[in-house]
């Protein structure tokens, strides 16, 4: 006995110098392989009713079936126990040919992997006063308006620090079983199986179960739901915080409630409660948009009789006497400005000066947004626990740790580490993604040129009909159908087919692309995938928008000399009132389109999936489906998880922030369709979907960044589209350059003879051969002269055809109008970002309490180790003495 005193202590200190420790994953319990289902329906339990079901995995018996028996080897290779897992597997009550295999986690294993995950847990209830609402004094009318305190209840604030085993009892332990929530337990399930190994050849390390689910060795991965959406659960000690989700979320009668966001966080892991807080607090916000834009509207819709310009055009005696020439070569006509008089009238509902002060205040409302949604992100990264996650918690990709066969110096560490590339292969998987991408691009930019064609067709299409003087039955349609409404209309329809397309096409070449580039993190991952979708979805979908703001009508020419694209078709001309009104009707188009193709896909297709599934797998009324073949029968979630979600935000973003001057009533849209789209998705994933695998999340990552680039660029779309699809600034020009009494009973009377100020004359003797029309109207037999939308010499002037001075005043109107717009509105956007900080004082206060609670605990557990340590050595130094002075 002393001899083994002197090992021990000989061993306790070099223990101690070589700060050595070995943790030990304890043996899992035995694996019964056909355990009966206990018909107990609801039960969240193995067959003893102690251990928690906190993983699923599926497979097909191959006894049942003539299968390949590699699978079988496969997942005895995966040995979960070996890992420290318990196991239970029981047949399909509706189908006997699959296996459900039921995974739990020991104490044990979930501390190890708590610790390996950095997991934060509580330490101290938290002492510091809460900030008091400053709505409590509207508590008595706001409290309907958020869930039931009676069914959804405040949790407990606590400190937390990353969880240590050896410092166990430094952590707030109530009880082991609810130590680690649902959603923590079946956060390192999944870790573990996505690293566990089934096949080894050579170097080549194969494993994780989403490599074994995507060939066919499992069929499905899933953690459980805690109960049926509907149904409270008849289980002992259930939370049934799926009902009270579906309850108080995502049922159609709460939808005026506020989101227990909370309770989100805690069933569906930070991801998703981080979507749904950003989504929610984007629709908050829209809903001042929409207020100001839908005032906006209103002023222009009772503007619009009374407007100058669209009295004008409408006016027989003004718009019926003023003869336009021909818009496209031989089969088209002369016709009348009067034709064009109700789209004029449309146009000034949208056109006015309400617009310019709506795209000014969405300038100055984007950055109100996004810097307060950062004030809020950072409450939120406190509460739920996600401040420095990045730094601390995140781990390799399975897929990534496969593929590490090369070595090179960590430039932090200094020490080696395994790669699965050189910076050379890195460079050519780069090159190769990002020529992809571009290639696709200009793909995108070829559809866009190809609908510019269409364009261009169908408008001399139309306009020969519409146009022509023997079709007396379109007679009552032609104030109402013009060449450009119709061409406009077909065309917005046509590119967003087109969008359709691309998208899914492009969607598998950006996976496939991000898989080859093998980022190193799923955050890494996401980020670099979510950049190529963006790219491409922003020229996807804006192209069409930016041609008709930018482009369209811009490059004409004028009748003798007109402008041809591809040397074949000539560029198409706007209305006389400017191209605004096609671009706020290709909005329209896509935005409508776009919302109710995502409610078909996100919606009616996973409910229609289900039913089906249900209809088919049948099991008879007597039989009792148990909880975790419930959940087999509803829909997998994606891959991507909640890519499409935030993808489809951020375009409707962009529509919202990038177009804005041109169609106010986009935010009102938006507002709409955010108030279903919250409810939807809730109901979505509350009802049809399996229960997601919780992750962890510190923001709303990559999409940070692209919603600041976005609303960069908004200020100078929006200044731009003022400047140049708007007819605006010749307006101003006209006012002040023609008015003698700017200010009186005569202001509104200068604007008379606007129209006719605009609008250029033309000899018809001077048209080529190649543009002279076929025909002429009845009416035109007389007149040898037509007007077209320029600033340009009459024929006969010494500088015939050529910009008159007027032209050039309105360039320089509307380049200082856009860098005066621009510096304004930058420099406001500075001043709020810079006064508006983006973490809160009483958050930042909370995060240093917690530092230094930490400290204090660590420096606390660090001396009452050593003081433990000191105690043992001069214990067995005492023995030691004793041993060789009195044992020999």
């Amino acid at each position: 006995m002393p001899v083994i005193t002197c090992i021990s202590w000989i061993s306790l200190c070099v223990e101690e110098l070589f700060e050595y420790r070995v943790v030990e994953l304890s043996s899992a319990p035995c694996f019964s392989p056909q355990a009966d289902f206990n018909g107990k329906h609801d039960s969240l339990f193995f067959n003893d009713g102690v251990r928690r079901i906190d993983f699923v995995l599926v497979y097909e018996d191959e006894d049942k079936k003539d299968f390949d028996k590699r699978h079988t080897f496969q997942r005895k290779k995966a040995s979960l126990m070996k890992m420290g897992m318990a196991l239970e597997a029981t047949r399909s009550v509706v189908d006997d040919k699959l296996i459900f295999v039921k995974v739990h986690m020991p104490w044990d294993v979930l501390c190890t992997y708590a610790e390996v995950l950095h997991i934060k847990l509580p330490i101290q209830p938290n002492d510091l006063a809460s900030r008091p609402s400053p709505w409590r004094f509207f508590s008595c009318v706001t409290k309907h308006f958020y869930p039931s305190e009676d069914k959804i209840g405040t949790e407990a604030d606590f400190y937390t620090a990353p969880f240590e085993k050896d410092r166990l009892e430094y952590f707030y332990v109530k009880d082991q079983d609810n130590f680690f929530t649902p959603s923590m337990r079946s956060r390192m399930a999944y870790y573990i199986l996505n690293r566990a190994p089934y096949e080894i050849r050579g170097n080549i390390k194969k494993f994780g179960i989403t490599k074994l689910l995507d060939s066919g060795v499992y069929k499905a991965a899933y953690p459980l739901h805690d109960c049926r959406f509907n149904v409270r659960s008849t289980e002992l000690g259930s939370p049934n915080e799926r009902l009270l989700l579906y309850e108080e979320w995502a049922h159609p009668k709460s939808f005026y409630k506020m989101q227990p966001l909370d309770l989100i966080r805690k069933y569906y892991g930070e991801k998703i409660g981080i979507y749904f807080a950003w989504l929610g607090f984007y629709t908050l916000m829209l809903a001042l948009a929409a207020a100001v834009g839908l005032g906006c509207f209103i002023y222009g819709y009772h503007t619009q009789e009374t407007s100058t310009w669209s009295k004008e055009v409408c006016d027989p005696n003004i718009g019926g006497a003023i003869v336009m020439c021909p818009q496209c070569d031989l089969e088209c006509t002369y016709w009348r400005l009067n034709s064009t008089c109700e789209s004029s009238k449309k146009l000034c509902i949208f056109d006015n000066f309400g617009t310019l002060v709506f795209a000014v205040f969405m300038s100055v409302w984007v950055t109100l947004f996004l810097e307060f949604w950062k004030r809020y992100q950072a409450e939120l990264e406190y509460e739920w626990d996600t401040v420095e996650f990045l730094e601390q918690e995140e781990q390799p990709r399975p897929e990534y740790e496969a593929k590490c066969s090369h070595e090179r110096i960590n430039p932090i560490t200094r020490a080696k580490e395994k790669v699965p590339y050189t910076a050379c292969g890195r460079c050519i998987r780069l090159s190769l993604g990002i020529g992809t991408v571009l290639f696709w691009i200009l793909l995108i930019l070829a559809s866009v040129v190809a609908i510019i064609v269409y364009r261009l067709a169908v408008f001399f299409a139309f306009s020969a009909k519409l146009r022509a003087q023997d079709l007396k039955e379109l007679e009552p349609f032609r104030e109402y159908v013009t060449p450009q409404m119709a061409t406009t209309v077909s065309a917005s329809i046509i590119s967003f087919v087109v969008i359709m397309i691309l998208n899914i096409l492009y969607e598998r070449v950006a996976i496939w692309i991000t898989d080859f580039e093998l980022p190193r993190t799923k955050t890494e991952y996401e980020n670099s995938l979510t950049l190529k979708m963006f790219l491409f979805q922003f020229v996807n979908y804006y192209s069409s928008c930016f041609y008709i703001a930018f482009a369209k009508g811009k490059v004409v020419g004028y009748p003798k000399e007109p402008v041809y694209l591809l040397g074949k078709y000539r560029n198409e001309e706007c209305d006389p009132g400017g191209c605004l009104m096609e671009l706020t009707t290709q909005l329209t188009v896509i935005m409508g389109g776009k919302a109710i193709w995502n409610n078909i896909q996100e919606v009616l297709l996973p409910w229609v999936k289900n039913l089906i599934f249900r209809h088919c797998t049948q099991a008879g009324s007597e039989k009792v489906i148990p909880r975790w073949e419930q959940d087999y029968q509803l829909q997998p979630i994606g891959k991507l998880g909640l890519f499409y979600e935030y993808l489809e935000m951020v375009i409707q973003f962009g529509f919202v922030t990038l177009f804005v001057a041109s169609f106010p009533l986009a935010p009102v849209l938006a507002l709409v369709n955010n108030l279903f789209e919250i409810r939807v998705d809730a109901w979505k994933i509350t009802t049809q979907f399996r229960r997601m695998v919780p992750e962890k999340a510190q923001d709303i990552g990559a999409w940070q960044p692209i919603l600041q680039g976005v609303a960069i660029l908004a200020v100078a779309t929006n200044a731009m589209i003022i400047a140049f699809s708007s007819d605006m600034i010749p307006r101003l020009v006209y006012y002040w350059s023609f008015s003698v009494f700017p200010y009186g009973d005569h202001a509104e009377s200068t604007m008379s003879g606007y129209i006719n100020n605009t609008l250029s004359i033309f000899n018809i003797d001077d048209f080529s051969n190649f543009s002279r029309p076929h025909n002429t109207p009845y009416w035109f037999k007389n007149s040898s002269t037509c007007r077209y939308r320029d600033f340009r010499n009459p024929p006969g002037h010494h500088k015939e055809y050529q910009y008159n001075m007027q032209y050039w005043h309105v360039i320089a109107a509307k380049m200082a109008f856009i860098i005066v717009v621009e510096h304004i509105v930058y420099f406001t956007k500075f001043v709020l970002s810079y006064i508006i900080p983006d973490v809160p004082v009483h958050v930042r206060e909370q995060i240093k309490r917690e530092r230094y609670l930490t400290q204090v605990i660590i420096h606390e557990a660090n001396l009452k180790l050593k003081h433990d340590i000191g105690l043992q050595k001069e214990k067995m130094k005492v023995e030691v003495v004793y041993c060789l002075r009195f044992k020999g």
